[in-house]
């Protein structure tokens, strides 16, 4: 059994397990907390009876006009509670704020190629591959080396599905900030 629940501040200090994965970003604190006063309904964690964090997603809002939409920062479930619909249920969270509350033309997200698991959890949910990021992800903690997928899904406002067009091309990662 499990709930999801808004992110706290003091889950910060619980949630190491869920972090020590290969494909997991880590964070200073500051950058925590900026997610969690900027977008407190798109930060949110997965809670067992026992009160334990199973897993956790951070999202954000960002972009203009028709590139206006969600974005998952970090989505990561602890290795023991893998492969019980936690994170299909996270991104349900997300997926519903963005479209609900901040009234969003899509969600995006970054992942790596290498991440075959999370990449079909994505599809399964409606993703679709719409362009590659060169350089994204750093290997060594200081040259970035690996690319990444930038993967997305339409919401209801995107009624034509302009969004979801794939790029033919790859792109470089500063032409990813909006």
């Amino acid at each position: 059994m499990s709930t999801f629940r808004r992110f706290r501040a003091m889950d910060m200090f619980r949630f190491n397990n869920i972090n020590l994965d290969r494909y997991t970003e880590t964070y200073d604190l500051s950058f925590y907390l900026t997610y969690l006063s900027s977008w407190p309904d798109l930060y949110v964690v997965a809670e067992s009876a026992d009160r334990s964090l199973m897993g956790y997603l951070m999202g954000k809002v960002e972009g203009k006009g028709e590139e206006w939409h969600g974005h998952v920062t970090a989505l990561t479930v602890a290795p023991e509670c893998r492969r019980l619909g936690l994170g299909r249920g996270l991104m349900r969270v997300l997926e519903e704020a963005s479209e609900r509350i901040y009234d969003c033309y899509f969600v995006d997200l970054f992942v790596r190629p290498s991440n075959t698991v999370a990449i079909q959890m994505y599809e399964c949910l409606g993703y679709i591959l719409y362009r590659q990021v060169i350089d994204y992800y750093m290997t060594d903690g200081v040259m970035p080396t690996e690319y990444a997928h930038d993967m997305r899904k339409a919401l209801s406002r995107d009624v034509a599905k302009r969004s979801v067009v794939p790029l033919k091309h790859p792109v470089n990662v500063q032409d990813t900030f909006f």
